[in-house]
């Protein structure tokens, strides 16, 4: 088997099961994010591309527009890559009643293709053990549409899944944030809108955000059954979205 990729991994407490509180999840180090433009230039730099990276960006926007046109329009889409639908979530009372945006909600899903699945053999996943016992967000629900790690719905509960995220501490700085990835601004979820306030789930209700792209902060100074001088961060790594 020749391997062609390494993944480094932590690991951190398994709070998505009861039965045994010993276990481990691994989550991913993800060094960065990269856009479309940076895939294509380096498709470009590896020797694998045989146009530029301005005309293949240029290309897959136009794909990617288009794809997003059809998806619109119901139809199922298959790149051999990844596949991706249009779903409606919510509950129908009755044969004769009709879509309602206050009931029910539009989802896209995408799932893993035949040709990404066939990479898998060819990756070498290296754990780097047990993380820092710092606080991590490691998975997010928004209750409304059911997506996960992805969209927000304002006035709705979302659901905050982690390793002592506890909301605690005197320090008026203590909280949780959605911070909008194009102007910085932070928005503090307020005391009264905190649901559940638990070392491994939280659950808020999302304050009125405009539409945009928005990163998870929460800010405590509690860890575990003690509390920390000072607050510290944990910050979600995925990008969440308020359409």
């Amino acid at each position: 088997m020749v391997i062609l990729h390494k993944i480094k991994a932590y690991l951190y407490d398994n709070s998505f099961t009861k039965d045994n509180p010993n276990d481990f999840i691994a989550r991913t180090v993800s060094e960065r994010s990269l856009s479309v433009k940076q895939i294509c230039e380096s498709a470009v730099n590896r020797g694998g591309a045989d146009i530029s990276a301005s005309a293949m960006e240029h290309a897959t926007e136009l794909f990617l527009k288009e794809m997003a046109y059809q998806l619109c329009d119901g139809f199922s889409v298959n790149t051999g890559y990844f596949t991706a639908n249009t779903q409606i979530r919510g509950v129908f009372d009755s044969p004769s009643e009709t879509f309602n945006s206050e009931k029910h909600s539009i989802l896209f899903q995408f799932n893993q293709g035949e040709k990404l699945r066939a990479e898998i053999p060819n990756i070498e996943i290296n754990i780097l053990g047990v993380a820092d016992a710092s606080s991590a967000i490691l998975q997010v629900t928004d209750v409304k549409s059911g997506s996960i790690n992805d969209l927000l719905t304002p006035g709705r509960n979302l659901k905050i899944s982690g390793t002592k995220i506890k909301v605690g501490g005197d320090n008026p700085g203590n909280g949780i944030y959605f911070v909008s990835t194009d102007t910085n601004t932070r928005t503090k979820v307020e005391e009264s809108d905190v649901v559940v306030n638990n070392p491994s789930e939280l659950i808020v209700i999302i304050p009125t955000l405009p539409a945009g792209t928005y990163r998870l902060e929460i800010v405590t100074q509690q860890s575990g059954s003690t509390s920390l001088k000072e607050p510290r961060t944990a910050a979600f790594e995925k990008v969440l979205t308020v359409s």
